[in-house]
């Protein structure tokens, strides 16, 4: 389907071992849909409107994935991602063709270059298609990431009632809730959800219609107010062109914003898979307070071991992201005068970590978060074995002797149940009150004297 500036690009780029991103693909195919309607609207191919239906047709196919195979040279070429646009130009030239019942080549009918880049430029095009890629992975990853904070908010409830050790540098600290844990997780990723949603407000401003660096060259004025109208109604997303088209086609800085969201949102399955992995350590010998769902066989000479695969994964998934994020800020960092040549590197980088994060919630929500279960025994062994539970006692017995019993508690192996209900310094009704999940999750402790 393609012709002699693909086959040069096939040639001349081989870095990545694979093409851009299939959304990219698409989302070229919407634009110059847009394009091509506009150039039609202006008088374009007026006397030969068999060509402009099969143009029109051609751009529609490759907008709905047909043609994402043709699109094959390399992710990482230099150009400027006029290897990609030209790969581009010539499918769909020749899809056209074939519509006419013409050969391939038969660039004098319907040309890649005269007829589908009429009006304009790898320049404004590629980072326009770019943006609606984006926009549209960034949709399905809101999506997931809503998915997973729904997923801790039912093991909130579910586990609302399990009292356990709450930590401060991996050291014994005062108690809480399981449940309490669960829902911080789902803010978190409540946070990122947001965040990812409004970002889409950054992309929606386009370049199109400014063609080589901003101006407008080779492209008439109508063309230009008309185009991102035109793609705003087929694709349904709210698209304005830039006020300043020179800034928006030099500039990549809206890129390393949203790429930065998507940081964040790594930053978030690192730390909540990290937690996942240490609160089911052991089972036996760690702290074990949650099982995992048992995914597979977690070693080849150890008998029943089992691994926590899912979040090792998703880590794994959130640290490319990151890696992604540097080299995509360097990027485009790297811009010069009027263009950035590098929005190859940059599309690899933001399009590939909006997919690997919608990938890692989805697994994690499914896979792992909804089949968690709470080691109910094991959460409240803790609670009577540790000094933690001495801060809950100080509504009652005051800070002081609170800090005895705990310290009498370490030297002499007793719990502080056992000191203090020995004691007489509380009645078992009246300790099980202060350590009941309600206990531990009011906000501050009524009746407290100020001293």
């Amino acid at each position: 389907m393609h012709g002699i500036h693909t086959v040069r690009a096939l040639v001349n780029f081989s870095l990545a071992g694979r093409p851009a991103h299939p959304e990219l693909t698409r989302a070229y195919g919407a634009v110059k849909f847009a394009c091509a309607r506009v150039n039609r609207e202006l008088g374009a191919w007026t006397k030969d409107p068999a060509k402009a239906d099969a143009i029109s047709r051609a751009c529609e196919e490759m907008a709905q994935g047909l043609w994402d195979d043709a699109i094959c040279v390399d992710a990482l070429q230099g150009g400027a991602g006029t290897s990609t646009n030209m790969n581009v130009n010539e499918v769909i030239a020749n899809r056209a063709l074939e519509i006419l019942g013409l050969p391939h080549g038969a660039y004098e009918r319907v040309s890649p270059t005269d007829d589908i880049n009429l009006h304009q430029s790898t320049n404004d095009t590629y980072p326009t298609a770019l943006k609606l890629a984006a926009i549209r992975l960034l949709h399905r990853l809101e999506r997931r990431v809503v998915m997973l904070q729904e997923a801790f908010q039912e093991k909130e409830k579910e586990f609302a009632h399990v009292v356990k050790v709450g930590r401060t540098q991996y050291q014994d600290a005062v108690l809480t809730t399981l449940g309490r844990e669960m829902g911080a997780y789902a803010e978190a990723f409540g946070r990122d959800r947001w965040r990812i949603y409004k970002c889409e407000e950054r992309l929606r401003v386009v370049n199109l219609g400014g063609t080589a660096i901003g101006t407008g060259i080779a492209a008439p004025r109508g063309y230009i107010f008309r185009a991102v109208e035109v793609l705003r109604e087929i694709t349904g997303i709210g698209f304005a062109r830039a006020e300043n088209l020179v800034d928006a086609t030099q500039n990549c800085d809206v890129f390393v914003e949203v790429s930065g969201i998507l940081k964040a949102c790594a930053t978030s399955l690192i730390k909540v898979c990290t937690d996942l992995r240490l609160m089911s350590s052991g089972p036996e010998a760690g702290l074990g307070e949650i099982r995992l769902p048992p995914m597979q066989a977690g070693s080849s000479i150890m008998p029943g071991k089992v691994n926590p695969v899912i979040p090792e994964a998703a880590i794994q998934a959130a640290l490319l992201v990151m890696g992604y994020d540097q080299a995509l800020c360097t990027a485009c960092a790297m811009g010069s005068l009027e263009l950035n040549p590098f929005l190859p590197l940059v599309a690899e980088c933001l399009l590939n970590s909006c997919t690997l994060l919608e990938r890692a919630c989805e697994t994690l929500a499914t896979r792992c978060v909804a089949g968690i279960e709470a080691d109910e025994a094991r959460c409240r062994a803790h609670v009577e074995g540790s000094t933690a539970v001495a801060t809950a006692l100080i509504p009652a017995i005051g800070y002081e002797h609170a800090c005895e019993v705990a310290r009498r508690a370490k030297e002499t192996g007793q719990s502080i149940r056992e000191i203090v209900v020995a004691e007489r310094i509380l009645d078992e009704s009246a300790y099980n009150d202060l350590i009941a999940p309600e206990a531990v999750c009011r906000l501050g402790m009524p009746g407290l004297p100020l001293r």
